[in-house]
């Protein structure tokens, strides 16, 4: 495919700021240049923004029809009036096209397309197969070869009741390398009979390969062979009056049973298939996404995608699965609650990007229509409690604005929190929360850098407020996107919070609602001191559904800060001296540890000595000795 240079219409360009006229005239002018060929397009506004990405068969065809407005909807009217430019990009196909615009849909998140939020990387279960004693874990990311990967899993919850089952029934290691190769004797695993000890010879090879080959059985359908074959060994077992033995392979039975028992939703007929059910209500849809894999039902996840009011489920669907597809393969099967748009043109791009046929079906009778039925029940549910929390939440949120004399419910709140230990590793942290709780993909760290800050509360607290919003401040100054706080609350009292309002009357940002929450005496959950510049001190009652809200604010900011703190602490607490001195990577400097037993000691040690250590050249050697000795 290739992607044309930005373009700007013929026309003298165009007020920042312009009517729906203005915005069919420059596309008008961009229509009379495009090909009749499959590709993709960008609507962008004067400031740069995306507002939206859409695929063609034909882009002459398709672009054309935003010239005509009343035959658009009331959304497209908005986009049309905001676009100034465009960009276009030819395809070979508009299978080609369409794996395109799900791909800048996801790097541009344009404010008019349908936007799948939330999209994280599912866990699977590996077998190690890269080790002479096979491992089974927990694994997400890149998939090395050679391993099998089991999955997906709709969550770690999910994946992590399967592997504690799965240990149960088929004990194999679970450890690291690292530790599997220092063990001089079983760990507790063994001793609870969730590992067979291969680490000190507790378990012929013969013998853990079968576990091993069993496991993969299980985990590939064929789950009925293995619990027979289990169940055949177990009664032979008891008839051979071998108690003990037949205990044992009761219990994995069990653990088996209780892995199968979690199928809400299964098609033992299907070898692999995802489930997609949709259900609206008041403007919002929730997507119920189910994953089948060997007749199993590997767990389910809700989603809340971004998309206009106006759109029903079947449209929000097409976009929906395009975008949820871009960065993993799809299925052979798919189902689908509602019929999709383009079902063909879908199955083509699935196929194209997955290098498998891809089937989407949606059916109306049968056991996967049953299937679906109850996926949709799924989605209905789900979509409810979240309407019900997000009331709550709302209620919460005007709670706060009255409590602070806020103009209005605040979207965005912003909590700030800072830790160290007397000066060591001092961080700061900031956790964001809003109408849909706590966004956790907004939260962010800060390594105080400033000389002479750490320690100084007030000082990192400056710098943290400096760096968080001088560089907000750089990157929009028109202050027109949703990441910037309606509310700022900082964990402190006085001192904390003109700290920080020094920074924003700086940098002119004193329109930000800016609030101290400190503890009160003896440092008291539930006596709360809440400071705001220009007005004393005040607390709230104890019992006010707010104090609790904000208590909960304050304490998320607190866990992240201290959880962050600890694991630069941790980090810091790995660093050597050896790691100052260039050209030793990590395998020199464990060569040097173990033949010296510190780093301390290669310090002191002489160059003949440091010569004699494995992979240490004699040049590096020389390197190694100068630095200690300030011959840098």
């Amino acid at each position: 495919m290739s992607e044309a240079p930005p373009q700007t219409p013929p026309e003298e360009a165009a007020p920042s700021e312009g009517t729906l006229a203005e915005g069919t005239q420059i596309i008008a002018e961009f229509v009379r240049t495009l090909p009749r060929k499959p590709g993709v397009y960008r609507m962008i506004a004067a400031d740069g923004e995306v507002l939206y990405v859409g695929k063609a068969r034909s882009l002459r065809s398709r672009v054309a029809a935003y010239t005509q407005p009343t035959r658009l909807a009331t959304r497209l009217i908005r986009m049309v009036s905001a676009t100034r430019t465009m960009e276009f990009a030819v395809t070979g196909s508009e299978a080609e096209a369409l794996l395109l615009e799900n791909n800048l849909i996801k790097r541009f998140r344009p404010r008019f397309n349908v936007l799948l939020r939330d999209d994280k990387s599912f866990p699977y279960i590996v077998i190690r197969r890269d080790t002479q004693w096979p491992q089974l874990a927990k694994h997400r990311g890149v998939r090395q070869p050679g391993n099998e990967y089991f999955g997906p899993f709709a969550s770690a919850t999910a994946v992590n009741r399967t592997l504690y089952a799965l240990q149960r029934a088929f004990p194999l290691r679970s450890c690291s390398d690292g530790v599997f190769s220092t063990r001089t004797r079983p760990c507790l695993q063994y001793q609870i009979k969730r590992c067979t000890g291969p680490c000190v010879g507790r378990i012929e090879k013969p013998e853990y390969d079968a576990l091993v080959d069993e496991v993969r059985g299980f985990l590939g359908g064929r789950n009925r062979e293995v619990q027979q074959k289990l169940s055949q060994r177990m009664e032979q077992a008891s008839a051979n009056l071998e108690f003990e033995g037949a205990a044992v392979l009761r219990d994995r039975i069990r653990a088996l049973a209780h892995i199968q028992s979690h199928q809400a939703i299964s098609l033992p007929s299907i070898d692999e298939a995802d489930i997609f059910a949709a259900h609206a209500q008041g403007g919002q849809v929730c997507v119920q996404v189910f994953f089948l894999r060997a007749g199993q039902n590997l767990g389910n996840r809700a989603y809340f995608p971004s998309h206009a009011r106006e759109l029903d489920e079947g449209a929000v669907l097409t976009a929906f699965i395009g975008q949820f597809y871009e960065a993993r393969p799809a299925p052979s099967l798919i189902l689908v609650s509602h019929p999709l748009a383009e079902t063909e043109l879908i199955e083509s791009a699935l196929a194209l990007a997955a290098g498998n046929k891809v089937e989407i079906r949606n059916p109306k009778r049968g056991d996967q229509k049953d299937a679906l039925d109850q996926a949709v029940l799924n989605a209905r549910e789900a979509l409810a409690r979240r309407m019900a929390e997000r009331g709550t939440q709302r209620q919460l949120l005007e709670g706060v604005a009255r409590v602070f004399n806020l103009d209005a419910p605040p979207e965005r709140i912003e909590v700030y929190d800072n830790s160290h230990i007397q000066g060591h590793a001092p961080i700061g942290a900031m956790i964001v929360a809003g109408p849909d709780g706590f966004t956790k993909n907004s939260y962010r760290k800060f390594n105080i850098k400033t000389e002479g800050a750490a320690g100084d509360d007030f000082a990192m607290m400056r710098e943290v407020m400096q760096r968080r919003f001088g560089r907000q401040l750089k990157e929009n100054p028109e202050r027109d996107e949703e990441s910037w706080p309606d509310l700022v609350l900082i964990d402190g009292g006085q001192g904390q919070l003109e700290a920080a309002r020094a920074v924003m009357v700086e940098l002119g940002l004193e329109d930000i609602a800016l609030v101290g929450i400190a503890k009160g005496p003896d440092r008291d959950a539930g006596r709360e001191r809440f400071f705001i510049h220009g007005k004393p001190p005040f607390s709230l009652e104890p019992r006010d559904p707010v104090l609790y809200f904000l208590q909960r604010l304050r304490d998320e900011a607190h866990r992240f800060a201290i959880g962050t703190h600890r694991t630069r602490r941790a980090a810091d607490i790995t660093r050597s001296a050896l790691d100052e001195v260039q050209g030793i990577g990590a395998s020199r400097k464990r060569a040097l540890l173990h033949h010296f037993g510190s780093a301390k000691a290669v310090s002191s040690a002489t160059l003949e000595d440091i010569k004699s250590v494995p992979g240490i050249s004699r040049a590096l050697a020389q390197k190694i000795h100068d630095h200690f000795r300030g011959e840098r």
